[in-house]
Parts: C-alpha cells; sequence; structure tokens
C-alpha cells in the first residue's frame, strides 16, 4: 500500500465505526466467559433428546414445545445433537453467533435512526452489555428462541423506517421476511408487528394523538395489511396446532400489582443502568434478578431524572421515545402476566431476565433517541437546548459496562452450578468403568436435572438417548443397577411394602406341585407401575408367574439355587399370587418387596 493511500483508508474508516465493533466484539467474548461456566440446563435436554429420538420427522420439526413453534430451532439442535451428542461449546458457539448477529444488526438500525457521532455508543453498550439479557447467550431453549426474536425486531425497524422514508414498497418485503423467519423460530415474533406500528405512531407520525394514529393508518397502510395477512394466515396455523391455552386468570389484583412492580420496578429500572447487581438463584436454570432495597431506590431515582432530564434536553422527540418504550413495556407485560399469574411461578414471574428479552432492545433505541435524538424521515434532526458533551456520553456509558461486567459476576457464579452436567459427567465415568451385563430400570432422572412437568422427557431413557454408550434398560434382570441422584452407578435395591413371613419353617411361602400360592402383603401397594423383588431358593430351572391385585400376571424365569429377581409390573392391592408352570419344581421364598428402586443400602 502506498503512502498516499493511508490517508484515504483512515477516511473510509469511521473511528465510532470501529469502536463500535470493538464493543460489539468485547461484548461477545464477555458473554463467552460467562456462559462458558455453565452447561446445558431444564430443557435443554428434552430438546436435545427429542432430536435424538425423532429426528426429521415432521411432527417433531414441526410440532409445538411446550406451546413454542420453533421449527428453525429444531433443525438446528438436530444438526448439533447429530455431531456432537450433549456438547455444549457448538450451541454456546451458535448463541455467541447470534449475539454477534443481533449487536451489528443493532448499530446499524442506530446509524439509520440517530444522528451520526460517538452518542450512537450509549445505546449500543446499553444493549450489548446488559446483564439482563445474559441468559440469551447461555441458556440454548432461550437463545434459540429469543436472539433470532431480537434480529427479527431489529431488521423489521429497520426495514419499516426505510419505508417510511423512501415510500419503496422493497422494503415491505425485507419487512415480512424479517418477521417471516423470526416466527419459525418463536411464535412470539408476532410482537414486531405492533412494535413497528408503534414506532410510525409514536416516533414519526405528526400531530396529537389522534391525528397520528389515522395519519399511520392512512399514509403507511400497505405495510400493515401485508403484516395483517402474515398475522392472521400463522395464528390461524398455530392456534390449530396448539391443544391447550396457555392463558390465565391472575388469582388477584394483588398478584397483578406486584407482578407490575416486579417488572418494571426491579427488573427493567435496574437493567438500564446495568443492574441488577445481585441475583437468586433458581434451579439450575439461570437465576432471577435480586436487587436490594437501595439498588431498587437508587434505581428508581435515577431512571427518574433520565426520563426528566431527557424530555427537558430534548423535548418532543424524548416524550415520543419513552411514550415507545412505555407501550410495548407494558404490551409485553402483559402476556406475560396472561400467560403466567395464577401459576406456581407467579410470585417470582416480574423477576425472569428472559421476560424482558423483547424490550430490551427498544429500550435500548428509546434511551438512544431520548438522549442523541432522532433523524426526522427528511433526514433533518431537531437540536437539543445545548450540545451533548462527548466526554459525558463516555463516562456514561463506561459506567454502563462497569456496573454491567459487576452484576455479571454473581450470574455467573450462579450459571456454573449444573445439577445436570455433574449429573451426566458422573453417570459417564461410572457407566464406562461399569461390568459387562450392568442393566437398568427406567426411572426419572433428579428433578433438579429435569423437572418432572417435562414428563416422558425426564425419564433416563429419554436422558440418556444422544449417549453414544447410553445405559441399557430392561423389565426384569437378576442382578440389577440404578443411578442415585448424583449419578453413581449403584446396586438395586427396593422400598415398599413387604410380604407378611410365609407360614412353613425354613421356607416361608413354598410353590410346589404347581399350585398357586396367595402372599398377603404388609399394606395395599398404590395402583401403578411398580417393581417387585422377590429372593428365592429353587430346585429347577423354570417359569414362575406373579400378579398383584386385578392386573395381568406377570412372567419370569427361575434359575436353581438360590436367586433374585427383579421385576416391572403393574400392581396394586394388598394380596399376589405366585405359581411355577413346571408342577414338579419347588420353590421357597420369604423375601418379597414391592415399591420402588433404590439403591441398595451400604452394610
Amino acid at each position: 500500500m502506498s503512502v498516499a493511500a493511508v490517508p484515504a483508508l483512515r477516511a473510509r474508516v469511521d473511528p465510532v465505526d470501529a469502536v463500535a465493533g470493538l464493543l460489539i466484539v468485547l461484548s461477545v467474548a464477555w458473554r463467552a466467559v460467562v456462559s462458558r461456566r455453565g452447561f446445558l440446563a431444564v430443557d435443554d435436554f428434552p430438546i436435545v433428546s427429542q432430536a435424538d429420538a425423532y429426528g426429521l420427522d415432521f411432527e417433531h420439526v414441526f410440532g409445538l414445545y411446550n406451546n413454542h413453534f420453533m421449527p428453525a430451532g429444531r433443525l438446528i439442535t438436530l444438526a448439533v445433537e447429530r455431531l456432537a451428542g450433549y456438547d455444549y461449546l457448538p450451541l454456546l458457539a451458535l448463541m455467541l453467533l447470534g449475539q454477534l448477529a443481533v449487536g451489528v444488526a443493532f448499530y446499524r438500525l442506530l446509524k439509520l435512526m440517530l444522528p451520526a457521532g460517538w452518542g450512537l455508543l450509549l445505546p449500543l453498550c446499553l444493549l450489548v452489555f446488559n446483564p439482563l439479557t445474559l441468559e440469551l447467550t447461555a441458556w440454548w431453549a432461550v437463545g434459540v428462541n429469543l436472539l433470532p426474536m431480537q434480529l427479527a425486531m431489529i431488521v423489521a425497524i429497520g426495514a419499516q423506517v426505510r419505508y417510511l422514508r423512501t415510500g419503496d414498497r422493497h422494503h415491505l418485503v425485507t419487512l415480512a421476511a424479517a418477521v417471516l423467519v423470526g416466527l419459525f423460530f418463536f411464535e412470539k415474533v408476532l410482537f414486531a408487528v405492533p412494535l413497528v406500528f408503534l414506532v410510525a405512531l409514536c416516533l414519526y407520525a405528526p400531530g396529537g394523538p389522534v391525528r397520528a394514529v389515522v395519519t399511520t393508518v392512512r399514509r403507511w397502510w400497505p405495510a400493515w395489511a401485508v403484516l395483517t395477512v402474515i398475522v392472521l394466515v400463522y395464528l390461524g396455523a398455530y392456534l390449530s396446532m396448539s391443544t391447550a391455552s396457555t392463558l390465565r386468570e391472575p388469582s388477584s389484583a394483588g398478584e397483578v400489582g406486584t407482578f407490575l412492580r416486579q417488572y418494571f420496578g426491579e427488573s427493567l429500572a435496574p437493567g438500564l443502568l446495568g443492574g441488577p447487581w445481585s441475583w437468586l438463584a433458581a434451579g439450575d436454570g439461570t437465576a432471577v434478578v435480586a436487587p436490594t432495597e437501595a439498588a431498587r431506590w437508587i434505581s428508581w431515582a435515577a431512571a427518574g431524572a433520565l426520563i426528566a432530564g431527557t424530555i427537558w434536553w430534548r423535548r418532543w422527540v424524548a416524550v415520543r421515545a419513552w411514550t415507545l418504550l412505555l407501550l410495548f413495556a407494558l404490551l409485553a407485560a402483559g402476556l406475560i402476566a396472561a400467560t403466567r399469574l395464577g401459576s406456581a411461578l407467579s410470585g417470582v414471574a416480574g423477576l425472569v431476565p428472559r421476560y424482558l428479552g423483547d424490550v430490551m432492545p427498544v429500550a435500548a433505541l428509546c434511551v438512544g433517541i431520548a438522549v442523541c435524538g432522532l433523524r426526522a424521515l427528511d433526514g433533518t434532526v431537531e437540536q437539543p437546548r445545548r450540545p451533548v458533551p462527548v466526554a459525558a456520553l463516555t463516562a456514561v456509558a463506561a459506567l454502563f459496562v462497569a456496573s454491567s461486567l459487576y452484576s455479571s459476576v454473581d450470574f455467573a457464579a450462579d450459571w456454573s452450578h449444573k445439577a445436570g452436567r455433574d449429573y451426566l459427567a458422573t453417570a459417564r465415568a461410572d457407566l464406562a468403568v461399569a461390568e459387562a451385563g450392568t442393566v437398568f430400570m427406567d426411572q426419572p432422572v433428579p428433578e433438579e436435572v429435569v423437572p418432572g412437568m417435562s414428563s416422558p422427557w425426564n425419564m433416563q431413557s429419554r436422558f440418556f438417548g444422544p449417549e453414544p454408550s447410553g445405559p441399557t434398560f430392561v423389565s426384569e434382570a437378576q442382578r440389577l443397577s440404578v443411578f442415585d441422584d448424583s449419578g453413581h452407578v449403584r446396586p438395586a435395591w427396593v422400598e415398599g411394602v413387604r410380604a407378611e413371613p410365609g407360614p412353613v419353617k425354613g421356607c416361608g411361602y413354598q410353590v410346589t406341585k404347581g399350585r398357586t400360592v396367595r402372599i398377603p402383603l404388609r399394606s395395599a401397594v398404590v395402583d401403578y407401575w411398580q417393581v417387585l423383588r422377590i429372593g428365592y431358593l429353587s430346585d429347577s430351572d423354570t417359569t414362575a408367574t406373579v400378579r398383584i391385585g386385578d392386573h395381568p400376571a406377570r412372567s419370569f424365569p427361575v434359575r436353581r439355587g438360590l436367586n433374585a429377581m427383579f421385576v416391572l409390573m403393574l400392581a396394586g392391592g394388598d394380596r399376589m399370587t405366585l405359581e411355577a408352570d413346571d408342577a414338579t419344581a419347588n420353590i421357597c421364598t420369604d423375601e418379597i418387596e414391592i415399591g420402588t428402586l433404590v439403591p441398595q443400602p451400604v452394610g
């Protein structure tokens, strides 16, 4: 490169762009350091194991998961599962790439809507370094939905603004494509439709509220027509697949008030300052926000000062920006209230950071407009009462990043504790050294690994499905093993209802001459699938048949000598019957227990 070309190259490289690029890369690196300490969690295991079980099955790819429509996420998960099983690193890499795309797209949107200058870096930092969005680049089940949603929202706003400025309907193609692609990841991308309407209404439509609504509808009706068609077709398809309504009714007005206080006062307000600074662990997933009382008061005061100061500074531009944020946040909060309140988790619904994943890009954009101003449709910018000091903006951005880094310390510590990772690693290690022929009966994994509400995907046979050398599951065995709560392989035992002592001295219950023996139990067995353990002494090889209650009989092989047998069967009642298929065989048993599998007691 010639010496003369160096100044030209410097002229082409905008220093604001260069710093913005560096900030985006640093934010991704920061998220990588935080997220790498964790692993797959809760819903991740069913999503991956379903990919292993069903592959490209149409009903799997286009079916709902917890009422979420996510075929694109299903396909991505399937591809990773086929290549890497339960490996977390490929999924983490995909989330970080998604965050990189979100950061670049958001900066492009800021350059489109805000005046050029160093002020663009403040709203950029507010989004890419926000602790409330750390969950999106840590937990796959969250990131695979919300990162595409954020990207779809940002691209849709940009396409809409370009259409408002130019009237070129080619931008409506981009708008429709952004929404449609996003909907293949997450049905909540439908929120992009009211968002782009609110952007046009609150930021660009002239006049008071009534005139602005009329102008927005009349002037830009082609956009609303395109989006309405998408919404109607999508909702029709989605509702036809949904088997149950997720709408709930709050138990009281107080519950609604608590939720709104949490949502706006303990999550959103601290989030605008790089909070919440402290977190509360919530099982194997990510933590929920838990700012101290002092932190809440400080964040409320700072948020109030920011709103009042920007309104004084930017006048109606700031009023319009804060109105946009308030309306969209209320819309997002309303959906959460309608689907989460009235449930067992309603007490913390307003503290879950992912429930603000769609609000934070809008919040960052609105803060940027309120502080820096807005490019009008003709390209002009309303001048503030006085210029924005670059040094002040730099200091605020630096303080926000420092606050976010502080908040991430506690988040990372909570995220690093992963019951699912530890359980899986322990089971893998024990299986690798287990004796040949080690078998198990299917049981649920611990509740903290996969909750029972995910049944049947909390069963060990499903959980270990993606493992290339997973355990073997049977319904009967002479020697049986179980996984304890830590994942260690242990000899199996049965804990439950025992049989009454048998009447024959030195034998207990004697099965001979083809007779059916009736064996009373010490108490009734719950009518469900149970495991029977029977220890016996037999003089020959044969087959025995056992029945507990009115359920079908179950046969199992009997081996000559002193042995024991574990049998999985439907059982219920307080009596069982036992008979041998060979009338010449003699079987003695006085060791019968029916119940659940547990690790064999030590000693």
